[in-house]
């Protein structure tokens, strides 16, 4: 019942105005953490250096859908859209901890590939296009329910509740569930990655 809900929840707000977060001239209402950074470019984000947070200073979100546009340089790329952050993060790997990051890779495994919530959630099925080729992924948040499309195709369900792989290594996020609402943020992973975000939005 609380999936169905949720997918006519998605459907409702499929048609509803979208408001932009990054206004394409400046980082106004972002802060970043870490060595990495981003740069505006010709109207975009674009990730450089080291690891890296970019995060949204103006409020937090729940009960929405974000939209990231992005495209990626080379095959093994990799960000990351961080939601359901409790607090201001301080640190680059604060989101992956505290909040779940919805992963960008595209040469990643079913748990780590583009959609995937970061080693807690696999996706069915990979739709991240080559690159140089513009993707869109949306992100749901209805109460604890995540619900991630890429390329218009749902990808991942998941509660905050439901069971997850046992955690192997320490950059694998702490396990268990997240606030209903958080602050959101981009990853700069690395500095051989170079990803380019056209707009990131978000509807009711």
């Amino acid at each position: 019942m609380r999936t169905a809900i949720a997918l006519v929840v998605w459907t409702c707000v499929s048609h509803a105005a979208w408001q932009p977060l990054f206004n394409g001239k400046d980082l106004e209402g972002w802060k970043q953490v870490g060595p990495g950074r981003f740069v505006v470019e010709n109207g975009m984000l674009r990730t450089e250096g080291g690891m890296g947070l970019l995060y949204y200073t103006g409020r937090k979100f729940g009960n929405c859908t974000l939209r990231v546009v992005f495209k990626t340089s080379g095959e093994k790329d990799n960000s990351g859209l961080y939601i359901r952050m409790p607090e201001e993060p301080k640190d680059p790997w604060y989101g992956v901890h505290n909040g779940y990051e919805v992963q960008i890779d595209g040469a990643g495994d079913e748990w780590h590939s583009t959609g995937a919530l970061y080693s807690l959630s696999k996706v069915t099925g990979k739709r991240q296009k080559k690159p140089g080729e513009w993707n869109t992924m949306e992100v749901r948040l209805q109460g604890q329910t995540t619900i991630v499309k890429v390329n218009g195709k749902v990808v991942n369900r998941f509660r905050g509740d439901q069971p997850a792989p046992p955690r192997k290594q320490w950059y694998e996020p702490v396990r268990g569930p997240r606030p209903d609402e958080g602050f959101i943020g981009l990853q700069n992973h690395d500095g051989r990655s170079k990803i380019v975000f056209r707009e990131v939005s978000v509807s009711r």
